[in-house]
């Protein structure tokens, strides 16, 4: 996911900042792993284990990610032990859903 190669034109976060960004989706699915669903093709749902601070952090993050990628769409469900994150896109962006399962799969969620 740190390829450039893959981010659409659509995306406006800066070059220099990408692979800061990506750090940051890498350390949330390393430190919060826990199960990842496909609801359909062009959604991914994960869940993370909640904690102090988790959820904010996640709707931060999410904000961000929001602002610079307007293709994505994102619902945050919070919970006592686990933190529902879902994550849409549309068909021309199904690609950069893609590579970002396999993301979170090597960041240990299942």
């Amino acid at each position: 996911m740190s390829d450039p190669a893959w981010v659409p034109q659509s995306c406006t976060l800066p070059t220099a900042e990408r692979p800061l960004r990506v750090a940051e989706w890498d350390a949330l699915f390393a430190e919060r792993a826990g199960s990842l669903s496909r609801p359909g093709p062009l959604r991914l749902r994960l869940e993370l284990a909640a904690g102090a601070g988790v959820e904010e952090r996640v709707r931060d993050l999410v904000a961000r990610e929001s602002g610079c990628c307007s293709f994505f769409s994102f619902t945050v469900t919070p919970g006592t032990e686990l933190i529902g994150l879902e994550i849409g896109v549309d068909q021309e962006h199904a690609a950069i859903l893609e590579a970002l399962a396999a993301r979170t799969t090597r960041g240990g969620l299942r």
